[in-house]
C-alpha cells in the first residue's frame, strides 16, 4: 500500500522520558544475551545491579524508546509492511547510569522507489539526560514494502556513505547464541511490533515464525564488538552502523566477523546466511 505522505509528515512522534536505573540497565543487557556465561566477570559487570551495572553502548537504541510509531493509524503507513533496513548510533558523551533520559525523534527524509516498490523512511533521534545534555544520536532507515508511488524523490537528499567490503580473513570471529524466547524478552524494552510475537502475522509476512528485532541482533553484535575490538571497555565504543540484510530467528547462533579497522559482518552459520553487512564500529584505542 502506497504510504500517505501527508499523514506521515504530520505524524506527532512522541517525546519520551524514561527514568533510568540499575535494573533497567541490567535488563537491557540480559535481553541481548549478555550474561549467558555466568562465570565471565566481564559480562557480569553489565548485568549485575550490585556492580552498577555498566551500560551497554547499544542500550542507547532503546533508551526512552518512542515505540512502534509507524503502527499508529495516523502514520499513513501499513504497519504490516514495515521492516528495519539500517541503523546507526553515535555516542557523544558519557552515558548516564541513572536519572531521566529524554528522546526526541523526527523524520528527516522519505524516499520513493516507485509505484509497487518500496518507500524508505529516514529518522533521527537525539537522547539527552536530565540536565539537557545530548549524549547520543541515532539514525534509522525503515523499509516500507509496497510503500512507493507517492511522488517523492527516488534517492536520499544526503546519501550515507558505506564502508568498502573488508578484505582478507577476519581478525576476530565471535559466536553468540540467542534464546528461543529472546524476542519476547527484548520487546519489553519498548518495541511492541507484533511481527516479533504474533505467529500468524509473521506467517502472513512470509516468515516461518516471529523474528528477532533487528535492534536485538544489533545488541548481540555490539556485544561481539565489545569483546573482540574493545576488550569490554564500553566507553571505547563511540559509533556503530550497519545494514540488516536478513532476519534472525530466535534461538539461532550469530557469528560476528570483525576486522581490526572496525569493519564487521554477521552470519547465521546454520543457514549460511549473512544477516548484517556494511558494518563499521569506531573504537577508541587505549593510550599506551
Amino acid at each position: 500500500m502506497t504510504i500517505d505522505i501527508d499523514k506521515l509528515m504530520r505524524l506527532d512522534i512522541p517525546v519520551v522520558r524514561q527514568e533510568l536505573d540499575a535494573n533497567a540497565i541490567a535488563f537491557y543487557a540480559l535481553s541481548v544475551g549478555v550474561g549467558h556465561d555466568s562465570l565471565d566477570r566481564e559480562q557480569l559487570a553489565f548485568v549485575d545491579p550490585l556492580r552498577g551495572p555498566q551500560v551497554m553502548p547499544s542500550m542507547v537504541l532503546v533508551m526512552a524508546h518512542p515505540g512502534f510509531y509507524l503502527g499508529h493509524p495516523e502514520s499513513g503507513v501499513d504497519p504490516k509492511a514495515v521492516l528495519h533496513a539500517d541503523q546507526s548510533f553515535e555516542i557523544r558523551g558519557s552515558l548516564p547510569g541513572e536519572g531521566t533520559v529524554t528522546s526526541r525523534t523526527r523524520i528527516v527524509d522519505v524516499v520513493d522507489k516507485g509505484p509497487g516498490k518500496a518507500a524508505l523512511i529516514l529518522a533521527e533521534t537525539e537522547l539527552s539526560d536530565d540536565s539537557g545534555r545530548v549524549f547520543a544520536t541515532l539514525g534509522r532507515t525503515t523499509f516500507i514494502r509496497g510503500g512507493g508511488g507517492f511522488g517523492g524523490a527516488s534517492a536520499p537528499a544526503a546519501p550515507a556513505s558505506r564502508p568498502a567490503p573488508p578484505e582478507g580473513p577476519p581478525d576476530h570471529v565471535i559466536e553468540l547464541g540467542t534464546r528461543p524466547e529472546q524476542a519476547l524478552l527484548y520487546r519489553l524494552n519498548g518495541d511492541m511490533n507484533p511481527l516479533h510475537s504474533d505467529p500468524g502475522l509473521a506467517a502472513g509476512m512470509g516468515f516461518g515464525r516471529p523474528i528477532l528485532h533487528g535492534l536485538c541482533t544489533m545488541g548481540v553484535v555490539c556485544h561481539a564488538v565489545l569483546r573482540g575490538l574493545a576488550g569490554y571497555r564500553a566507553e571505547a565504543l563511540k559509533q556503530m552502523r550497519l545494514r540488516f540484510s536478513e532476519p534472525v530467528l530466535p534461538g539461532e547462533t550469530i557469528k560476528t566477523e570483525l576486522w581490526n579497522d572496525g569493519r564487521f559482518r554477521a552470519l547465521v552459520p546454520s543457514r549460511d546466511t549473512v544477516v548484517i553487512d556494511g558494518g563499521l564500529a569506531v573504537v577508541e584505542r587505549p593510550n599506551l
